[in-house]
């Protein structure tokens, strides 16, 4: 069975070269990466000091932003 997953590995592969091109191939496996670390821990600590106050404030300067950007000619 090992050398079935195998020929199989290395078909999808090459199939997959011959679609997307080698970096296309490789960029398409980098998707299915596991990552490391701790995401939920590093958020937590990441927006500690964060409140909702200053969540509305971001969403307020962005929007104000993105309204003077649309009415400059």
């Amino acid at each position: 069975m090992n050398s079935n997953l195998s020929a199989i590995r290395e078909e999808g592969f090459r199939v997959l070269v011959k679609g997307l091109g080698t970096a296309g191939a490789v960029n398409f496996l980098r998707q299915f990466e596991n990552g490391s670390g701790n995401y939920t821990e590093e958020r937590r600590v990441a927006l500690a000091d964060v409140t909702i106050d200053d969540i509305a404030e971001n969403i307020r300067i962005r929007k104000d932003s993105k309204s003077e950007k649309l009415r400059k000619p």
